[in-house]
């Protein structure tokens, strides 16, 4: 009989973490599946019809998940970060930011996350740079966190990160904890698969086993969508994919109306089946043709065609309904917008605006975590340092509304750098503007030339 690995020990926590990736993978596929358009769960039909049908169940697919999903994330796009109490963006740690491509890593990252509810971003140390560490993005189906108990999720007790190796086949697993960490593997899966792989460790050229760990704490940290107290992070969809497969049924049942019901239906009466010279009647239709039949008791007529006007409202119903549950603006599912005003479109874009600045702040978190031990690894955090991400304004104006919003602002004493930074500026665009005012001073020190561009001088 097998003993047991201890409590805490590395292959325990390989043991447990895998398990957990397990079904953290499974619920991503579900969700995922609905993103991309191709729900697993196709339109009920009769078993014997399904053969028939195949060709129309292929045309009831709606993919209104990703919208859903992606006019959130669209608007969630990170801009700089503020070290403690600098009231601009830090440059240097924006530099590692840039260094590792996380402008576009991190939009993956949180797309990702809102589909399946979480997703990961690991740290590790750069040995050709150390003033740059290295950041990854790691995709929920690979890689899980778990924390200590009663930290709150506060405190990350270990990782794991899975994956197959493309050259041969092995299944590869690190184990991060903040003591080292413990790489293992698993031989290739046969073709029946295998439930439990045979995990072993895993030898790297040059390392010890463990691996040492110079950050001291577990560098692969989770960003959550939307994460409950105890549940963890959450789907942005997962409240509406039942609405979804309402809308794939209504397709399915209005294509198989179209095809068997939308035509009307004729029907003759008495018509006799031969012509006078014993041939087959035939009757051919034509706009320059009238059919006639010599037989008093003859009639003709045609059924009234099925309508497809009540697929259509319940359609657009499960559609509305969709955007107001995950606040999306029904402008964005149903593509309809004509004699709006800047004030409606406002209105009716609010509730997405509010739970966009709402999943920041969640994500947020997990993101400055990351910039934290980015910086402890290169060497530039202090003692209790902060930081705050910088995000883009997730509201989108009319140009002439937001210069007179911030006009106005003006008035009230709000620094220029706050005003650049609500038009819209980058933090890039900001520092370069700042360096510019700075030269066109020393130019100008007493702005003849900023006043007479019609703007005050300082």
């Amino acid at each position: 009989m097998t003993q047991p690995d201890p409590p805490l020990s590395p292959m325990w926590w390989l043991t447990r973490l895998y398990e957990r990736l397990q079904r953290q993978a499974k619920t991503f596929d579900w969700y995922d599946a609905y993103y991309r358009g191709k729900p697993p769960n196709l339109p009920w039909l009769p078993e014997q019809a399904r053969d028939e049908f195949h060709r129309l169940l292929a045309l009831t697919k709606a993919n209104y998940m990703g919208l859903v999903v992606d006019s959130m994330v669209e608007r969630m796009q990170i801009e700089g970060f503020r070290i403690g109490d600098d009231p601009g963006a830090d440059a240097t740690t924006w530099a590692i930011w840039q260094a590792n491509n996380m402008d576009a890593v991190s939009d993956q990252v949180l797309l990702e996350s809102a589909i399946g509810g979480t997703a990961c971003l690991l740290v590790a140390p750069n040995p050709g740079r150390p003033d740059r560490p290295l950041i990854y993005g790691e995709h929920p189906t690979q890689a899980i966190v778990e924390y200590e108990p009663g930290t709150g999720g506060r405190v990350r007790a270990a990782g794991l990160k899975v994956w197959a190796d493309d050259w041969t086949g092995d299944l590869m697993a690190t184990v991060y904890r903040p003591d080292g960490l413990y790489k293992f593997r698993a031989p290739k899966p046969t073709s029946g698969g295998v439930v439990k792989p045979r995990w072993e460790r895993r030898e790297v050229r040059g390392e010890s086993w463990p691996a040492p760990n110079p950050l001291g704490e577990v560098p692969l940290i989770e960003v959550p969508n939307n994460p409950r107290m105890l549940g963890g992070g959450v789907s942005e969809i997962a409240d509406v994919v039942e609405v979804q497969d309402r809308i794939c049924k209504t397709l399915a049942d209005r294509l198989m109306t179209q095809d068997y019901g939308a035509f009307p239906q004729k029907w003759a009466k008495g018509f006799p089946d031969t012509d006078a010279e014993g041939n087959p009647n035939r009757i051919d239709i034509g706009r320059n043709r009238i059919v006639t039949s010599d037989a008093a008791e003859t009639a003709f007529g045609q059924w009234d065609a099925a309508p497809l006007d009540p697929y259509s409202a319940a359609k657009r119903e499960d559609v509305k309904d969709i955007a107001s549950r995950t606040r999306t603006p029904a402008q964005y599912l149903l593509g309809e917008m004509s004699n709006v005003n800047g004030e409606t479109l406002k209105a009716s874009e609010s509730g997405l605006v509010s739970k966009v600045r709402q999943r920041t702040r969640t994500a947020g978190e997990g993101i400055e975590d990351v910039v934290l031990l980015v910086r402890r690894a290169a060497g530039l955090a202090g003692p209790d340092e902060q930081v705050e991400t910088i995000w883009r304004n997730p509201e989108f104006r009319t140009e002439g509304e937001l210069v007179d919003a911030l006009t106005k602002m003006a008035t009230l004493g709000v620094p220029q750098e706050a005003l650049w930074e609500k038009w819209g500026a980058s933090q890039e665009e900001i520092a370069r503007w700042k360096g510019m005012r700075v030269e066109q001073t020393d130019i100008d020190p007493f702005g003849a030339i900023t006043r007479a561009a019609g703007q005050v001088g300082e």
